[in-house]
């Protein structure tokens, strides 16, 4: 079935209870129109007896005229009938046969008394008045009985009924017109929004600045916090792609070179030497993609979907005792320790992991020395946990150590085969976790200090 477009959706909630009202309203009409015409009639009717009954007064009993039944007819469009009982039910004047009262009726003495009934097969409404008359020739209690058709009451409530349909028809068509164009021109700033988004081209994503009403700015709000989320999304593809491919294009470059030479060596030794370069570089280069590829994961999505609450002691200390183990062969001694009562943490736990993974390999690279110290602490506060790395190396220059977050950025560009992306990694973990890491003044050499709030709002 094919779904109405929101103009008709709009226009239909709006006249079809219009239609609905306008039915009952029309049927209130009609009823109300029958009452009212039998109200007015009733009243003539009585008026007509009354006058009967004094006609017949004065004439002591003799025929109305025809004058007066020929004005009362055309006064009143249907024919008028009606009988005169005297004192003890005696006939006076006018039609024998009037229209039988209905059993049970209880007709007081000066008021009438109406009701429905059929005369010669057709249908009548007859009134019956009691009066006490004091005449020469009637003195007593005299019946008055007066009937009509019905058929100009009945043309009348017609009449009434189609007026009012006539009137609520037009009313209808007019509100339904006001309707159709009054939800076009309301839609009209929809409609111009819908076509100012069409025509942007696909690299265009920035807000919309425009003027749109009341209603329409949440869903505006929310489509530029799209194109927000959308363009950072692109910058951070368009980054990665940059980045890889001015990263990876050396180190390729190298391995083809080293390649070509070893084709060309002029004996197994040498073509083994040349093969381990290949070898070196391709490690190299396996590190430096492994490395783009935890960036990307980290700052291409949130991972807040990914969070749990962890045990961080347990986490680290895993990851700590394994390094340590086989650090030992290198006389290197690993410390760990834990400050504070240690509380869970909500976190993505392979991501803590990967940024403790490069916080160790750093030190390793750039600080570590045979027979040095590698000291990490963990020290729980009411509201965070603060990760402490510290190594006994030659540290870093104040000056750089603002710097040594940022990607491919190496203090020393001699020392160690690291391809600069290690703590960037650890600084965009630690921002997607609400947290924040540092390079703080040591002694010894290097101290790096990530502090991660316990719980994400």
């Amino acid at each position: 079935m094919r779904r109405l477009s929101l103009r008709s959706r709009l226009f239909l909630l709006l006249i079809l209870p219009l239609i609905v009202i306008s039915g009952i309203a029309s049927y209130a009409r009609f009823e109300e129109a029958q009452r009212l015409s039998q109200s007015l009639y009733d009243n003539t009717l009585l008026a007509v007896a009354l006058t009967i009954s004094r006609d017949v007064a004065i004439s002591e009993g003799d025929i109305l005229t025809e004058q007066l039944l020929e004005e009362l007819t055309t006064a009143l469009g249907d024919p008028v009938y009606y009988r005169i009982t005297g004192p003890g039910g005696g006939f006076v004047t006018g039609y024998s046969d009037p229209p039988d009262v209905p059993d049970g009726s209880d007709i007081q003495s000066g008021k009438p008394y109406f009701f429905d009934s059929t005369y010669l097969g057709r249908e009548v409404r007859s009134v019956v008045l009691r009066e006490f008359l004091n005449q020469p020739r009637l003195q007593g209690w005299m019946t008055v009985e007066v009937w009509q058709t019905v058929s100009q009451r009945a043309a009348l409530s017609r009449d009434l009924l189609f007026q009012s349909i006539a009137l609520l028809t037009t009313i209808i068509l007019s509100a339904a017109l006001i309707l159709w164009f009054g939800i076009k021109l309301g839609l009209k700033p929809l409609l111009d929004l819908q076509n100012a988004i069409s025509l942007r081209t696909p690299d265009d994503l920035k807000p919309i600045r425009r003027w749109i009403p009341v209603e329409l700015r949440p869903l505006v709000q929310t489509t530029n916090s799209l194109f927000e989320r959308l363009a950072k999304a692109f910058e951070i593809r368009s980054a990665f792609i940059s980045d890889a491919a001015h990263q990876l294009r050396n180190p390729i470059a190298s391995i083809v070179t080293q390649a070509e030479a070893a084709v060309s060596s002029p004996n197994e030794e040498t073509l083994r030497e040349r093969v381990a370069s290949i070898a070196q570089s391709a490690r190299a280069t396996g590190r430096l993609t492994n490395q783009l590829l935890s960036l990307e994961r980290v700052r291409g999505r949130s991972l807040r979907a990914l969070f749990e609450h962890a045990d961080l002691v347990a986490l680290m200390s895993a990851r700590i005792r394994s390094f340590a183990e086989v650090q030992l062969l290198n006389d290197i001694a690993v410390g760990f320790a834990v400050e504070g009562a240690p509380k869970p943490v909500l976190c993505d736990p392979v991501m803590i992991e990967e940024m403790m993974a490069n916080l160790l390999d750093n030190a390793l690279r750039y600080g570590l020395r045979e027979g040095g110290e590698l000291a990490v602490m963990l020290s729980f506060s009411e509201e965070e946990v603060a990760i402490v790395v510290e190594d006994d190396g030659p540290g870093i220059n104040e000056e750089l150590r603002e710097r040594v977050f940022d990607r491919f950025f190496r203090a020393d560009l001699d020392f160690g085969d690291g391809c600069g992306l290690g703590l960037s990694i650890v600084a965009d973990i630690a921002e997607a976790h609400g947290g924040n890491a540092r390079c703080v003044p040591s002694p010894k050499g290097a101290r790096f200090e990530i502090r991660l709030p316990l719980n994400q709002q």
